[in-house]
């Protein structure tokens, strides 16, 4: 991972129960358009900048590795060692939500800070 990308929020999912409607709901509100992401099975969506095709964000099912993650918008922040991260998420007061997952050859874990707030810790590979 390049110097420069670590802290940064890296993406944004939104995982519910019915992510077929919520994709819908935010293609009318927002404008974005959407590109199916393929699950085996199911798709989830890759949701994107109409004017230049970018992705955005994705909005998933609630389902395999993501049936246990919160019904909210999660952002991934950047961190150069996960298991680092993870240690001071503890030693601070947070709490880890979720085991070690893995995408691709990253990783990473859903945590909740002091406060309540939850958000991801990604570590690119």
């Amino acid at each position: 991972m390049d110097k420069t990308t670590i802290g940064q929020v890296l993406w944004q999912d939104l995982t519910v129960e019915h992510a077929d409607q919520v994709k819908d709901f935010y293609t009318a509100v927002v404008g974005w358009q959407v590109k199916p992401v393929d699950m085996g099975g199911y798709d989830d969506f890759s949701m994107r900048n109409p004017q230049t095709g970018k992705d955005l964000a994705g909005i998933c099912h609630a389902r395999g590795t993501n049936a246990d993650l919160p019904a909210q918008w999660l952002l991934y922040f950047a961190v150069e060692n996960l298991e680092q991260s993870t240690q001071e998420v503890v030693k601070r007061g947070g709490k880890c939500l979720t085991e070690v997952k893995s995408y691709g050859q990253s990783r990473y874990r859903v945590i909740q800070d002091p406060a309540g707030a939850v958000c991801a810790l990604f570590e690119q590979n």
